[in-house]
């Protein structure tokens, strides 16, 4: 038996994931356990956890590999600080001190953590690599085309290479600082939102605008060119020797200042993210078609974090010349620690890889579980009402009658997705037909903007009844959009102001979510994938003769993902939820005592914004 830890962690995002004998038992996030998000340190919750789920201790490990070169990626910044010298010293200064006492050092660090039980070889692989690795290596495919884009890793920002049996290579790359994330992440920064977790909102934002700066961007800001490569104009931004993305310069272009965080929204930002999304997607398509002249393959593996740009991926997939398209559902920074355990048992070792149907992946619920009798117990302990339902039948009836009545629920399954989208394992679910939902939901329950769209996860086999696809186990990871059918849309009223008023009109026969463009951010939902989601859904469409509800991830913003009971409990009565099942225990809001309310509360009333 061989037993390989990959780990990510000390930027963004710390994670781990266990491979034995080339199969997934394990992996999280560190920020599921400390309640940090996008927690930097050394994923030791996550480690312990994983660990205890493989049932093996840290002296087991064959091997341990880290998601990327720290040596070549502190080259690529003292290059930079140089070439920017003088200016960015204030950026160099700060940026030191952790690189000299600990990120240089990182084979000490990695194995002060492991403690003196581990003494074999640590791996290190390059960033894009690990991105590579966990794009192609639990795919469905046997060969298949490799596209990676993120911020930055080491030097590359970009790369696309082959992948065949279990083996995989990188052919070209784009090196910093000329990077689509950082574009990307530029414009969040611009428009107010903080890198690295407010690109969603950009995302989301979109729609509501028209991308009138797209030509302004591709004249003075991006030059790409027709293999799809690009070049960034720098004199227009400055995350390459300062802390910020953009300065002076950038909204002398655009011709407006920078939202600062805490004020209103403007119509200007809403064209601005419509605008930066079009570019990203045209560079995106420009890259993809590249890659496929390059490769005539038929297949594309994606993974970095431009590769959770959902929207970006429905138009790649609709538009683009591959026929079929598989994305790491953890597809950021965390999921480097499950590619590099993957080169590890692949590449390095040469151990042969046979490609499964559904994937070697075929869920993303790979974390802990959270409905252990102790657990359970605890709950009780402290006052939590709760009522068991042991047949999953009964309790799938009972849940999808309060949501069918326009309950919000809170529903926690046994292991905890790896990656940022609820797959139906920490979830919070409601009726999509209420037009009411989404505002209700944003404001009441998630407590964030209001333009925020909600995800449908449906029965796989009839989401092509309600969604331009071709139905099927098409999208298990919430991965691409796709259109409501021209049959399910309601008329909109051009009358109604452009902008964040239109969150009010129905646009489809499941307003809540249906986004402004007749777009929706699709799961489906499999009993093969999903079993124990599939029988709610199941019920509910028995029920309602709708087949999808609406499912976002299970907490409020500027919290993680909850992992434990504990955890979705007290968010739960933090909140305005109506009903609870964790396994399958029911807790009604009515029923629980009010102390558990107030505490809760004092909880949330900390978390900073993200």
């Amino acid at each position: 038996m061989t037993l390989i830890l990959g780990i990510s962690a000390f930027y963004h995002d710390s994670a781990v994931a266990i491979i034995r004998d080339g199969e997934v038992v394990a992996a999280a996030s560190e920020e599921r356990f400390t309640r940090q998000k996008h927690d930097a340190s050394f994923p030791l919750h996550a480690m312990n956890e994983c660990l205890r789920m493989a049932d093996a201790d840290i002296g087991d490990l064959d091997y341990v590999g880290f998601y990327e070169k720290p040596l070549l990626k502190f080259d690529r910044l003292l290059e930079t600080y140089l070439a920017y010298a003088p200016a960015g010293y204030g950026s160099f200064f700060r940026a030191m001190p952790n690189w000299l006492q600990t990120k240089l050092h990182l084979p000490r660090e990695i194995r002060k953590h492991l403690g003196k039980q581990y003494k074999r070889r640590i791996v290190f692989c390059e960033h894009h690599e690990s991105h590579a690795s966990s794009a192609f290596f639990p795919s469905p495919f046997d060969e298949a085309a490799i596209l990676t884009i993120d911020g930055v890793g080491e030097w590359a920002t970009t790369s696309w290479g082959v992948g065949r049996e279990n083996r995989i290579s990188l052919k070209n790359e784009i090196r910093f600082p000329h990077s689509l994330g950082l574009l990307y992440s530029a414009f969040t920064y611009f428009c107010g939102f903080r890198v690295n977790s407010g690109e969603y909102k950009m995302m989301g934002l979109a729609p509501y605008g028209e991308p009138k700066f797209a030509d302004l961007i591709f004249k003075h800001l991006i030059e790409i060119h027709d293999d799809g490569s690009y070049r960034l104009n720098m004199d227009y931004f400055s995350f390459g020797h300062t802390l910020r993305m953009t300065d002076r310069k950038m909204e002398r272009l655009l011709g407006v200042a920078r939202r600062k965080p805490d004020e209103p929204i403007r119509e200007v930002d809403m064209d601005l993210a419509a605008s930066i999304q079009r570019v990203t997607e045209d560079v995106l398509l420009r890259m993809a078609n590249h890659v496929f002249d390059q490769t005539k393959l038929d297949s594309l593996c994606m993974a970095g974090g431009v590769a959770l740009n959902c929207v970006a991926n429905g138009r790649l997939l609709r538009e683009g010349p591959f026929k079929q398209i598989w994305g790491q559902p953890a597809a950021g920074d965390a999921g480097g620690s499950l590619g590099v355990a993957w080169l590890i048992w692949h590449q390095l070792l040469g151990k042969p890889r046979v490609a499964k149907p559904i994937s070697a992946q075929p869920n993303s619920l790979l974390g802990p579980s959270a409905d252990r009798e102790d657990d359970l117990r605890s709950l009780r302990d402290r006052g939590a009402v709760m009522q068991h339902l042991p047949v999953d039948d009964e309790l799938n009836e009972a849940a999808a009658k309060l949501l069918a009545d326009g309950k919000v629920i809170g529903w926690v399954q046994g292991n905890m997705e790896f990656g940022p989208r609820a797959l139906g394992g920490r979830s919070i679910l409601g009726d999509p037909r209420n037009p009411e939902m989404q505002l209700v939901m944003n404001a009441k329950i998630k407590r964030r903007e209001s333009f925020r769209p909600f995800a449908p996860s449906v029965l796989a086999e009839h989401s092509h009844e309600y969604f331009k696809m071709s139905g099927g186990d098409s999208s298990p990871y919430m991965l691409f959009t796709f259109d409501v059918q021209e049959k399910r849309r309601l008329p909109m009223d051009e009358s109604i102001s452009p902008g964040l008023e239109k969150l009010q009109q129905s646009r489809s026969e499941l307003p809540a979510i249906t986004h402004l463009d007749y777009s929706a951010r699709v799961q489906t939902v499999s009993p093969q994938r999903y079993p124990r989601f599939y029988g709610l859904l199941r019920k509910f469409y028995e029920q309602t003769g709708c087949p999808a509800l609406i499912n976002t991830s299970f907490n409020v913003r500027g919290e993680p993902m909850v992992a434990t009971a504990a955890d979705a409990y007290r968010c739960f009565m933090a909140t305005e939820m109506d009903a609870l099942v964790i396994g399958n225990y029911l807790m009604l809001k009515t029923e629980q005592p009010e102390s558990a309310r107030q505490s809760s509360q004092l909880y949330l009333n900390e978390l900073e914004p993200d």
